[in-house]
């Protein structure tokens, strides 16, 4: 799959929790690095996304806020 999106991480799935309508997914990037992501329980179930799983996470965002 091609995508523009230029941040673009794999990683593995350590983690996949689905809440009522959306699960939260922690990906482990390496070194000790989890990002973590919110999708649709529908997404997950499409994906047949599962613990263990290589994964990307697609990163798209037109800002990053830092706060302290």
């Amino acid at each position: 799959m091609k995508l523009s999106a230029r941040n673009q991480i794999k990683g593995k799935a350590a983690e996949v929790k689905k809440g009522q309508t959306t699960a939260h997914v922690r990906i482990d990037i390496g070194n000790g690095v989890t990002i973590t992501s919110s999708i649709t329980n529908e997404a997950v179930d499409e994906l047949g996304l599962k613990a263990g799983d290589q994964v990307i996470a697609v990163i798209k965002a037109s800002d990053v806020m830092v706060a302290k």
